[in-house]
């Protein structure tokens, strides 16, 4: 005889809560980046849209940013910390291999015994782990799930590679998703581009850069082996972008059954000014919807970009508690997610 499993008891439908982000002291202008490379601020504006952006110090570790971004989305969810049920946190510069992150997040915030595990989707992490979260909660496996998009991505650049120098921040942004009475989180368009993974890749494998064999590995003008970063095909890239994302854009709009004179506010990766400028005119957006600009003064912070750029547009007032948002991720791997969401 076959048991019957009991179907799920959780919540019909999720919604975004609360918001927090963190963002180094240390700002550094575009003037810092050129002592490195061969280029100029006019150029590196043009190219990216990009005049400064954050770099952490010393005892600014990817842990305790993720704890100040943590801590201040769960204090504007209105919920204590020992309610958290689940901790996802995406990042790719998390260097201890195991145990995850968040476990260590989970202990340190106050979360009991919430289950904890890091997520590797690049700058498409933030709507992945948005993804899970609602899955979650739908299925009654837990009431309120922080998601962590955090980075040091300072710790991956080569500041003498003209591609990426003057791209890449760090910082930290965090939301909690919990229960609600109606729809205000999309279906999740998500997905991956497999066959173009080498074109955002790191420079060098850990097991490479251990064996340390200087006639295999890039070396800087000393001789010396360059440690592991961050390289992109910048051109290849922008095009999948430009191309390729606002469709994607487009179908999580068509899931959730909003068209764009329905947005209120549209949150894309901050990867480039060009390829956000781009996906607002591809997807004819009209003029009343607020777009996220933080690239300028926060450069590309991978999975951290898009929770950061909307903690931002509440604080100023650009957004407000209950708008339509448009939310996408597109990253190394190559990966992404959109979705709308009612913003908290």
């Amino acid at each position: 005889m076959t048991a019957k499993i009991k179907p799920p008891k959780g919540s019909p439908y999720a919604r975004i809560l609360g918001v927090g982000g963190y963002r180094p002291t240390r700002v550094v202008p575009n003037e810092e980046i050129l002592k490195h490379i061969d280029s100029s601020d006019e150029w590196i504006r043009s190219r990216s849209g990009i005049a400064t952006r954050h770099w952490a110090g010393p005892e600014e570790t990817l842990a305790e940013m993720t704890l100040e971004a943590a801590g201040k989305a769960v204090a504007d969810a209105g919920i204590t910390a020992d309610q958290v049920d689940a901790v996802i946190i995406s990042t790719v510069s998390h260097f201890k291999q195991t145990p995850s992150i968040a476990t260590e997040i989970s202990d340190r915030m106050g979360a009991g015994k919430a289950a904890a595990f890091d997520i590797n989707a690049g700058c498409a992490g933030f709507g992945y782990g948005l993804t899970q979260a609602k899955g979650l909660i739908a299925e009654g496996s837990a009431t309120y799930v922080l998601v962590v998009g955090a980075e040091r991505l300072s710790d991956l650049t080569d500041l003498t590679d003209r591609s990426t120098a003057f791209l890449f921040g760090d910082g930290a942004g965090a939301v909690v998703v919990g229960p609600s009475e109606e729809p205000a989180m999309g279906p999740s368009v998500w997905g991956s581009e497999g066959d173009k993974a080498d074109v955002i890749s790191q420079t060098v494998a850990w097991d490479e850069f251990r064996i340390g064999d200087v006639s295999q590995l890039p070396v800087d003008a000393d001789g010396e082996v360059k440690f592991p970063a961050i390289r992109q095909e910048g051109q290849t890239v922008f095009r999948w972008a430009v191309f390729e994302m606002a469709k994607v854009a487009q179908e999580a709009l068509d899931a959730a059954g909003v068209s764009p004179e329905d947005l209120d506010v549209f949150i894309p990766h901050q990867a480039n000014m060009r390829i956000i400028d781009s996906m607002v005119k591809t997807l004819k957006l009209p003029e009343h919807v607020a777009v996220a600009r933080d690239v300028e003064t926060t450069g590309n912070t991978s999975a951290a970009s898009i929770p950061l750029a909307m903690e931002r547009m509440l604080a100023t007032g650009e957004a407000k508690s209950g708008d339509t948002a448009l939310v996408i991720g597109f990253g190394a791997g190559l990966v992404y997610a959109a979705m709308v969401v009612t913003l908290p």
